[in-house]
């Protein structure tokens, strides 16, 4: 099924696919839902997935300026809206920002964070990726990589208070810094960190299922 769903005063697209336990998928910067394609078709065989195209992406309404405490309240409401009971939460980059901040401002909405290649600040990327975006926003004023320079602003205070279950994972040619990854997960009560040798930031997660297998492994009782 595809359609659009109102949320904080704008429209979102979104795909559902499958049954069982809630599983919402949030892309990363500059994509859209699409990324998932290979991972949904395996996990929809064990949940119902919502794919969402993130506001000013994909098939969602654009709007003037990207903040990811703005995102988290569009899934938040999201949630809200389709009357989901304690859904999981996946976030790529991007996508993983916005699933921590849920877990934070909303810990009793869901029941589970995964995230890959997360940040919690700008300085969390390796120093290379930040100047070539510096470039690119220099010349390009795009609010997208604005955003990746600017936010997040995420504390370990912040993340101190997380109680629902977090798994993170990376690659070892990851765009985030191996010991930023490991400051985020050790701010977390309890939070696991997985590095995958040899993968890059989108390697293992854009049209792989490889991401799809780390779900299901952790959150689908296979006995």
């Amino acid at each position: 099924m595809q359609a659009k769903i109102k949320v904080n005063n704008l429209n979102l697209f979104y795909t559902c696919t499958g049954s069982g336990t809630p599983l919402i998928m949030l892309h990363g910067n500059g994509e859209d839902h699409t990324i998932f394609d290979e991972a949904v078709e395996l996990l929809s065989k064990y949940f119902t997935v919502y794919a969402i195209d993130s506001r000013d992406h994909g098939k969602s309404d654009k709007v003037a300026e990207l903040h990811y405490n703005d995102m988290a309240e569009d899934i938040r409401m999201f949630i809200e809206e389709l009357h989901l009971e304690k859904p999981i939460v996946y976030g790529f980059s991007d996508g993983g920002i916005v699933a921590l901040l849920i877990a934070i401002k909303y810990p009793d909405l869901i029941s589970r964070v995964i995230g890959s290649g997360v940040n919690v600040n700008p300085n969390g990327l390796v120093k290379g990726w930040h100047f070539i975006f510096k470039l690119i926003y220099f010349f390009g004023r795009s609010s997208k990589f604005k955003l990746m320079l600017t936010e997040p602003d995420i504390t370990a205070e912040m993340l101190g208070t997380i109680r629902v279950p977090v798994l993170l994972t990376g690659g070892s040619k990851d765009m985030i810094q191996q010991k930023h990854m490991k400051y985020v997960a050790d701010s977390i009560p309890g939070a696991e960190l997985v590095i995958f040798s040899g993968e890059k930031h989108e390697s293992y997660i854009v049209h792989s299922q490889r991401i799809a297998e780390v779900i299901i492994e952790k959150c689908v009782d296979l006995r």
